[in-house]
């Protein structure tokens, strides 16, 4: 018990101090203008260089990935039907699978998932 201990934090401590000396050596201490600004081919770029984002489009693919994240939750759930009642797991995914349609009908309500153009 004690080696563990010890060995852990002797990690803890090296990894820390490796931490600390890669950030002290990897500061930037001049902020230059030319520095920051976008290269294209030695000369002043010709429109921005940033190009606009669709804030629809991210708020699409969030709620997208909370409903995957919460769909592969069901998964583990095929394994229990052996050992639990039929009853019992189908009241326990009919919960879930409402509370999954009741968050997408929020969603739709608030007009989330209205794509404008």
């Amino acid at each position: 018990m004690y080696l563990c201990t010890s060995a852990a934090l002797m990690i803890l401590t090296i990894t820390t101090m490796m931490m600390l000396i890669s950030s002290t050596l990897s500061k930037k201490t001049i902020m230059d203008r030319e520095k920051t600004s976008p290269f294209e081919c030695g000369f002043d770029p010709k429109s921005s260089s940033r190009l606009p984002f669709s804030l629809q489009f991210f708020l699409i693919a969030v709620i997208f990935l909370i409903f995957d994240v919460e769909i592969t939750l069901l998964i583990p759930l095929i394994p229990i039907v052996q050992l639990t009642k039929t009853s019992n797991l189908i009241i326990i995914m009919m919960i879930y699978i409402i509370i999954l349609l009741a968050g997408l009908y929020h969603e739709w309500k608030q007009g989330a998932l209205n794509w404008a153009i």
